[in-house]
């Protein structure tokens, strides 16, 4: 497998765990509210800059592009798809936050679960459909330069900042689990 897909790949298990955690953090409520809103925040904020400046953007100014370039039928089908998916997460994520800031947790556990689970399917569709696609669509050398691009990106918003929203995710999952 080409290291531009394998790197989508890992970023889509990074966002998995958080999905998972997110989930999990309901359990805090009505037992440690502040433990609750702390972890949401922090679930908010990995959301927004690793899941849609790193990877989404990623999919949205190289990978989509490229194949719609290649494939018409992709461009209207699926690729649209994904794009709409992208901007149900950002619309979502606002009204997680806005209920989270108001203390109304009910209303952020019930956003919280139906963003995660439309983000585990989006994320199953990608794997198991867009990337295969990707996949026969480019020839080696093609997914090399998209790697390379995806590389630039993250360089330009900051490999470190990008590791520290991996270990973010571990002391969250310590921080559950304890």
């Amino acid at each position: 497998m080409s290291n531009s897909l394998k790197l989508l790949f890992n970023e889509h298990d990074l966002i998995t765990k958080a999905a998972y955690l997110a989930k999990d953090a309901a359990n805090y409520m009505g037992v440690d509210d502040n433990e609750y809103e702390l972890t949401i925040s922090e679930l908010i904020r990995f959301f927004r800059v690793y899941a849609d400046q790193y990877h989404h953007q990623k999919e949205e100014e190289i990978l989509f592009p490229e194949m719609a370039r290649k494939s018409e039928l992709l461009a209207g089908g699926i690729l649209k798809e994904m794009q709409d998916d992208h901007e149900y997460f950002r619309e979502t994520l606002r009204d997680i936050e806005s209920n989270l800031r108001d203390q109304n947790y009910s209303e952020t556990a019930i956003l919280v679960t139906e963003y995660t689970e439309a983000l585990l399917d989006h994320i199953a569709v990608e794997n198991e459909e867009l990337f295969q696609a990707a996949y026969s669509l480019f020839s080696e050398d093609e997914l090399d330069n998209i790697y390379f691009r995806f590389i630039d990106l993250d360089s330009v918003l900051g490999e470190s900042k990008k590791k520290d929203f991996t270990d973010l995710l571990k002391t969250l999952n310590i921080h559950s689990e304890a």
